[in-house]
């Protein structure tokens, strides 16, 4: 019972996992044979009734010439019809191929018939409509088996003086019907088969489109599809192998900004507005890993490969992260990993200046000591007090104090400009952590390696109407010409540089509709003057 149980179960698993195909197939077959054999039987019909009509035409035929013949008449008047009338209808039965032709008197009585025994018995078989008048076809059982049979009245000037009835068996038409079977079936039988290798080409060309699976497998597999494309967090764009897009997510407009009504699909990618940096990296069809791209406000990490089945390309897909906020997360841990390591840099070096104290007390130079522990923390607690009474953003002066620890380490003096002010920013701290920040990195950057004495200086503050940001350097300077591409994501003056800082700084403008200017600093160096609108309200 356990075997026969798991073989029905096989068979169960075998049929629900029938592919399209293959189902798709079998349904053409019984279709397109179940249509040839209508057809040809509908041929067959159509072939025995035309016999039917045909042998009904040539008996009427046959019977109305012999009906007309004198040599009818004359026998019939005669005194023995039967010794005329047999020998010329049987001439005329073998030389028409009719089964029998029969003259009768109008009392039925036999004159002629292919079995001369039953010459002088009655006729058998309708025969009123011809007494009548009137000849007639009609389809009766005779001494011969059933037949198709005329009747027609002999005539003698106007007196009707005997019939003729002229018949063609059913056996015989359906010889004749069957001689042209051949025909028939040498149309049906090539018909049958192309239709069969029409309908297996075109089975094998979806198996190889649909892979060979069922409809289980299809609905189910559609199901996940269209769900994990709504559920993702990861934005996914498709494209076919000339560069037009085949889907894009939910996840994947939002990232691109395009709205739901905006049509997409089966476009090229030059004729959609997409980011610039998304569009040309889609063009390009290159791989990406892990690249950093901007799309409006966002910071996007995009990863893009060819995809492949069996070796033949399909197209790329692309895969994006919205890394905006962890950008911004990012750029608030490097303050802050800043600051800490200026204060452990400063632990170290107060370890150093206790020591010495120390020993000065102890080698009896108080006066020394004392000088040199005052002189070093004033000059701290200047620059302390003047960041955190300038600025009372907490998040901004850190970042300042952390920038300017780490400036004395690389050997540059980072100066924060005397009337540098900020009273309760009206602008998000981030973006202001992001301006600021790139913008002192890249300075420090771009005086790294020069000939002393090294120097930034930085200004944040209120004026009228704006926020600014001035970040200066006595580095090499920037290029006029490069200005506009130095806030293009990728551009960078360092080898190994990603190129995103100022791509950054440039976002922050673009979403707070400000402004930047590069020019050239007093004796060598870049300025960036950094303008963001105060919004109304908080001015």
């Amino acid at each position: 019972m356990r075997a026969e149980a798991e073989r029905y179960e096989e068979v169960d698993v075998a049929r629900r996992q029938w592919s399209i195909a293959g189902q798709l197939f079998a349904l053409q077959a019984v279709v397109v044979t179940l249509l040839v054999l209508a057809g040809a039987s509908g041929a067959v019909w159509l072939a025995r009734s035309d016999s039917q009509q045909a042998a009904k035409d040539e008996v009427l035929a046959v019977a109305k010439t012999v009906a007309r013949s004198p040599e009818v008449r004359t026998a019939l008047a005669s005194p023995d019809p039967a010794a005329t009338l047999q020998p010329y209808a049987e001439s005329i039965r073998v030389a028409t191929g009719t089964d029998f032709v029969v003259v009768m008197a109008p009392d039925r009585t036999r004159y002629s018939h292919p079995n001369a025994t039953l010459i002088g018995r009655p006729f058998i078989g309708d025969i009123g409509p011809a007494l009548a008048g009137e000849a007639f076809t009609i389809t009766n059982v005779g001494t011969l088996g059933e037949s198709v049979r005329a009747v027609v009245p002999v005539y003698d000037d106007r007196r009707i003086i005997g019939l003729v009835s002229v018949g063609i068996t059913t056996q015989a038409i359906n010889r004749k019907l069957l001689a042209q079977l051949p025909v028939l079936l040498g149309a049906a039988v090539p018909a049958l088969a192309l239709a069969a290798t029409g309908s297996w080409l075109l089975s094998r060309r979806l198996r190889r489109q649909t892979h060979g699976l069922g409809p289980a497998q299809m609905t189910r597999m559609y199901e996940y599809y269209d769900a994990v494309l709504h559920s993702v967090r990861e934005g996914l764009v498709v494209l076919t192998t000339d560069r037009r897009v085949a889907l894009v997510n939910d996840e994947g407009r939002r990232l691109l900004g395009l709205d739901e009504d905006t049509a997409v699909t089966d476009r090229p990618v030059a004729g959609i507005d997409l980011p610039p940096a998304v569009a040309e990296l889609l063009a390009s069809g290159r791989d990406a890993h892990d690249e950093p791209v901007l799309a409006g406000d966002r910071v996007l990490v995009a990863n893009q490969r060819t995809t492949r089945f069996e070796g033949a390309a399909l197209g790329t897909v692309l895969t994006l992260r919205d890394q905006t906020e962890l950008r911004n997360l990012a750029s608030e841990l490097d303050s802050v990993r800043a600051l800490t390591e200026a204060l452990q840099a400063q632990t170290h070096e107060s370890a150093n200046r206790l020591h010495t104290v120390l020993t000065l007390v102890e080698l009896g130079r108080a006066d020394e000591a004392v000088q040199l522990a005052t002189r070093d923390l004033a000059l701290a607690q200047q620059l302390t007090d003047r960041v955190v009474g300038a600025v009372t953003e907490p998040a901004l002066a850190a970042l300042l104090l952390g920038k300017s620890a780490r400036a004395g380490e690389r050997g540059v003096d980072l100066v924060i400009e005397p009337d540098c002010r900020l009273d309760d920013s009206p602008l998000p701290a981030a973006d202001l952590l992001t301006v600021v920040g790139n913008l002192v990195d890249n300075a420090l950057e771009a005086v790294a390696g020069t000939d002393p004495p090294r120097r930034v200086r930085v200004y944040v503050g209120a004026v009228g109407d704006d926020i600014v940001v001035r970040v200066g350097d006595n580095g090499p300077g920037l290029d006029p010409d490069r200005v506009a591409d130095a806030f293009r994501r990728g551009w960078s003056t360092k080898s190994a540089g990603r190129g995103l800082g100022l791509a950054l700084v440039g976002q922050v403008i673009r979403r707070h509709g400000g402004r930047c200017d590069v020019a050239a600093a007093d004796g060598g160096g870049t300025v960036f003057t950094v303008r963001l609108p105060i919004p109304e309200g908080r001015s």
